[in-house]
C-alpha cells in the first residue's frame, strides 16, 4: 500500500509536473452563460481566468508594499502559474515557501502559507481528488519540517494552517465532486433518454410492419388467386402463359410464406389501448368508434370531415387511424379535463389530419414516455413520405398536424 501511494505521487505531482494544461474557458452549458445575454457570452466565458488574474494583482500589490519586488515576484508567480501549469504551480509555491523561510526576511510566514493555500486550492479545483490529498499530506510535512528546523512559524499556527486548509480543500472537493456527479447523471439522462427513444422507434417500426403485414398480405393473395385462376378463363390457353401465370402464384405464395416468418419475429403481445387484438385492421372508417371509445374515457371531442371522402390505399388509412388514435391518447394523458378536436381532410394529393386540444383543467400525472408517441407518428408518416408538426399553441394546448401524400393512380387502383 505504501508503494503503491508512493507511486501514485510520484505519477501525480512529479511525471510531467510542468505540462502545459491551460484553464480551459466556461462551458456552453454553464449556468453562468445561460444567465447572461448571448451577446456577451463570449467575453463572460473567460471570466475564472479574469478572477485569477485580478485576485493575483491585488495580492501582489499587497505584497510589493509591503515586501518589496522579490515578495512580489513570489506571491504572484504560482498564482499566475495556476492558469496554463498547475502542478508546476504549485511546487513553484513550495519553493517561494522555502526560499522565504531561509532568506532571513522578518515578515511573517503567514503570507507564503496563504498564498500556497489558494494555490492549492486553484489546483484542486482541476484535478483529481487524490492530487489534492497528496498535496496537502506534502505541505503538512514541508511545514513540520520548517517549524522544527526553522521555528519561524509557531506550533499553534501550524496546527491552525493545516485544519484550515484542510477544511478549504475539502469543501473544494465536495464542490466539485457534486458538480461532476451531476454532470454524470445529467449524460447518464441523455444517454438514457436516446437509447430510450430508439428503443420507442424500433418498437413503433416493429408494430408498423406487424401492422401493414395484413395489408400486404391480401394484396399477395389476391394476386396468387388471380393468377391461378387466370388460366382458366382463356379457352386454349398457351403453354407458356399458364407457365408464367404459374411462376407469378409460386411467387406470390413464397412471399407470402415469407410474411408469415417475419411476422412470427416481430410479433408483439401488445396492442392498441382501444383496439380488439383479433380484429382486423382499422381504417379511417372506424374512426368514428374510436371517438365514441375516447368520449367514454372522459374527454369531449369534435370531429369535423372535409372534402371528397373517398377509398384511400390501406396503408394511408391505417397510418391516419394510427396518428389520430395516438393523439388522442396523448391528450388524455398529458392534458386532462381538456376538449380535442379532430379534422380529417380529404384533399387532391393527399390526407390531411389535425388534433388539437385546449389547456388541461387540472395537473397531468407524469408521465416516463413523455413524448415517445410523437416518434411513433413521425415514424408512420415518414414511412409514407409525408410531413407531421406537434407543438404546443398559444393558449396552452397542443396540436398535431399531418399530410399523408397519395399518388392519384395508386388510389384508383
Amino acid at each position: 500500500m505504501v508503494r503503491s501511494a508512493f507511486d501514485g505521487i510520484h505519477r501525480d505531482l512529479f511525471t510531467d509536473a510542468f505540462a502545459f494544461r491551460p484553464l480551459a474557458p466556461l462551458a456552453d452549458d454553464s449556468r453562468l452563460l445561460a444567465a447572461v445575454p448571448r451577446g456577451t457570452r463570449r467575453y463572460v466565458r473567460w471570466l475564472p481566468h479574469v478572477a485569477v488574474v485580478v485576485f493575483t494583482l491585488f495580492l501582489t500589490y499587497e505584497a510589493l508594499v509591503q515586501g518589496g519586488p522579490v515578495v512580489a515576484v513570489l506571491t504572484a508567480v504560482p498564482l499566475l502559474l495556476t492558469l496554463v501549469r498547475p502542478i508546476g504551480a504549485w511546487w513553484c509555491s513550495v519553493a517561494a515557501i522555502f526560499l522565504w523561510a531561509f532568506s532571513g526576511t522578518i515578515l511573517a510566514m503567514s503570507v507564503p502559507f496563504g498564498v500556497h493555500v489558494l494555490v492549492m486550492l486553484l489546483v484542486a479545483m482541476r484535478s483529481r481528488p487524490r492530487v489534492a490529498g497528496e498535496m496537502w499530506l506534502l505541505t503538512a510535512g514541508i511545514a513540520v519540517f520548517l517549524t522544527v528546523f526553522r521555528p519561524i512559524l509557531a506550533r499553534s499556527s501550524l496546527f491552525e494552517f493545516l485544519v484550515v486548509s484542510g477544511v478549504l480543500l475539502f469543501a473544494v472537493l465536495a464542490v466539485r465532486v457534486l458538480r461532476d456527479s451531476r454532470e454524470q447523471v445529467a449524460a447518464q439522462a441523455a444517454v438514457t433518454e436516446v437509447e430510450r427513444s430508439r428503443r420507442t422507434v424500433l418498437e413503433e417500426r416493429t408494430t408498423i410492419a406487424r401492422e401493414l403485414h395484413d395489408v400486404v398480405a391480401h394484396h399477395m393473395s389476391v394476386v396468387a388467386i388471380q393468377a391461378e385462376a387466370a388460366p382458366y378463363r382463356v379457352q386454349d390457353t398457351p403453354p407458356e402463359l399458364a407457365a408464367a401465370f404459374a411462376t407469378i402464384r409460386e411467387n406470390a405464395v413464397a412471399a407470402l410464406t415469407e410474411l408469415r416468418r417475419v411476422l412470427g419475429v416481430i410479433r408483439s403481445d401488445s396492442s392498441g389501448v382501444f383496439d380488439d387484438p383479433e380484429a382486423p385492421q382499422p381504417t379511417l372508417a372506424a374512426l368514428d368508434v374510436l371517438l365514441t371509445n375516447v368520449r367514454h374515457a372522459g374527454l369531449s371531442v369534435e370531429h369535423v370531415t372535409t372534402g371528397a371522402v373517398r377509398p384511400l390505399p390501406q396503408g394511408v388509412e391505417l397510418s391516419a387511424y394510427r396518428i389520430v388514435q395516438e393523439a388522442l391518447s396523448n391528450v388524455l394523458r398529458h392534458a386532462p379535463g381538456a376538449e380535442a378536436r379532430v379534422e380529417v381532410s380529404y384533399v387532391l394529393g393527399g390526407l390531411g389530419l389535425r388534433v388539437v386540444n385546449g389547456p388541461p383543467d387540472r395537473l397531468a400525472k407524469p408521465s416516463p414516455g413523455a413524448g415517445h408517441g410523437v416518434l411513433g407518428m413521425r415514424e408512420r408518416v415518414g414511412m409514407l413520405g409525408g410531413g407531421m408538426t406537434a407543438e404546443a399553441t398559444a393558449d396552452g394546448g397542443y396540436e398535431v398536424s399531418a399530410f399523408l401524400p397519395v399518388d392519384l393512380a395508386e388510389a384508383a387502383a
